[in-house]
């Protein structure tokens, strides 16, 4: 096999791969109730396969979730 098709099965595979493990750690966090969707948890992955501290990134995660709740709250009072 030439090495361009090796090279080309090789960033499949990686692709597939990628996926089956966003796939993974989706259904975990639905398990977990966490209420991420697929695109914040993909989001959530790279910030931490980036360097980002996960559990300073869960404690934003949060506090964004607590303002945003803040936030409806007041305007349905309003």
């Amino acid at each position: 096999m030439p090495a361009e098709h090796r090279m080309a099965d090789s960033a499949s595979s990686q692709v597939l791969e990628a996926r089956e493990a966003l796939n993974i750690l989706f259904e975990i966090s639905k398990l977990l109730n966490t209420g991420l969707d697929r695109e914040t948890l993909t989001i959530c992955i790279q910030l931490c396969e980036n360097g980002v501290n996960p559990e300073a990134l869960a404690c934003v995660v949060k506090e964004i979730r607590r303002e945003v709740t803040a936030i409806s709250q007041g305007e349905k009072q309003k």
